[in-house]
């Protein structure tokens, strides 16, 4: 009710570049974010790309005094790099892994080996019980103009906003922090938003202090590679806090800053990414009417239909697999084989004699048997790529005539 206490709720989300032998300085990175985070004392800590779990449990011992609670999230090959720091009681977790997460014959990117997920925490911090917090990060942008995983990243959007609007039912506050390797309008971020209703804390704060339109990819950065950076001189915001109250609760974002570079007296930034902070105020006030979860259309910067434009073959590009793209796998697979059986029954002294060598006979028949090998190998991981992207499709037009048949 009017008058009950404020909760003032301090927030510190980064994407630490953290990767064992591959990210420049990173231990001595890792003990400066530690050591910034004994210093400010924040109440939540939401950390992304913490791909050592030793790195991990180095902050934890560090930081047991101040944030006693703590957890690091399990995903993928080597891990999905989520942990989250807490002064008040975790109560409990859960992971979601995105049903795309990239190709992994990719190996220069990766993506797919770390399991892209979003972690979620619920805690119980004073007037509220409880808050989620979710920790995540969405796929990678490697090439803006030639954005080949832009079909995985909309996935995983729409995922995570089904994810919140499904889990948070019994929370009073939802809050998100990570890196989200989207730019502010994009459609990606209006589709998470609008159907979520979360709010951003960078246009609805009060005082801002940062770098300039809240950058946390800036050309300033060390550590970043400039070339990436030309087209936009500022910078990019990718790093985001958003936030929303549910029942009967609201909540205010009265600061939120970003880091400028190194701290004083170092020659180092935490990471290639700047830090978002934000200062929340929460408060429980009468219960307002018709206030509902994912509620589209109530945030400002907010989409008011799914993204997807639907023609005569579903999602545009198609990507699925005709009768007659199936002619060269066919052959493929026939060719193979027999070549196989060649092979095995040359070694084994049994086929007639070839008019050239048996060693290289062997090893081209080999050869085609591993070319086989991979092309089925990616066949069947692109048709379960294209299953999930028309099962999305199919949830975003239900979603879309629920909404034209309300009122």
């Amino acid at each position: 009710m009017e008058g009950e206490p404020t909760l003032r709720l301090r927030i510190f989300d980064l994407n630490c570049w953290a990767i064992r032998y591959l990210s420049k300085r990173r231990q001595e990175r890792v003990r400066l974010i530690g050591d910034t985070l004994l210093q400010e004392g924040f109440d939540l800590v939401l950390l992304q790309e913490v791909w050592s779990e030793q790195d991990y449990s180095d902050l934890k011992v560090k930081l047991a005094g101040c944030y006693p609670f703590s957890h690091y999230f399990r995903s993928g090959v080597i891990g999905s790099g989520l942990c989250v720091f807490s002064r008040f009681p975790i109560l409990d977790t859960l992971l979601y892994q995105y049903s795309l997460n990239g190709y992994p014959y990719m190996l220069q990117h990766g993506d797919w080996f770390g399991g892209k997920s979003v972690g979620l925490g619920r805690c119980s911090v004073g007037v509220t019980a409880p808050l989620f917090s979710l920790s995540l990060q969405l796929h990678a942008e490697y090439c803006r103009d030639k954005d080949a995983y832009l079909p995985h990243r909309l996935v995983q959007a729409w995922e995570l906003a089904q994810f919140i609007r499904h889990t948070s039912k019994a929370a009073d506050v939802v809050l998100l922090g990570g890196d989200l390797n989207m730019h502010p309008e994009d459609v990606g971020i209006r589709l998470l938003r609008g159907w979520t209703g979360l709010r951003d804390a960078f246009a609805e704060a009060m005082h801002f202090e940062g770098c300039k339109n809240g950058c946390t990819l800036v050309p300033d950065n060390c550590f970043t590679d400039k070339s990436e950076l030309l087209p936009f001189p500022l910078g990019i915001r990718i790093d985001y806090i958003l936030y929303k109250a549910i029942s009967s609760f609201t909540v205010k974002c009265e600061e939120l800053k970003t880091t400028t570079g190194p701290r004083p007296g170092m020659d180092i930034p935490f990471s290639d990414h700047e830090a978002v902070m934000a200062t929340l105020y929460i408060q429980r006030q009468g219960r307002p009417v018709g206030a509902t979860l994912g509620t589209p259309g109530k945030s400002r910067g907010c989409c008011q239909h799914p993204p997807c434009a639907r023609g005569a073959g579903g999602w545009t590009g198609g990507v699925g697999w005709s009768s007659l793209g199936m002619l060269p796998f066919v052959v493929l697979l026939v060719e193979g084989c027999r070549a196989a059986v060649a092979a095995l029954g040359t070694l084994a002294g049994l086929g007639a004699e070839q008019p050239f060598p048996k060693l290289s006979f062997c090893l081209l028949a080999f050869l085609a048997l591993g070319v086989l090998v991979l092309a089925t190998g990616l066949y069947l991981f692109h048709t379960m790529e294209v299953k999930m992207l028309h099962g999305t499709e199919d949830q975003m037009w239900m979603a879309l005539r629920a909404l034209q048949e309300r009122p």
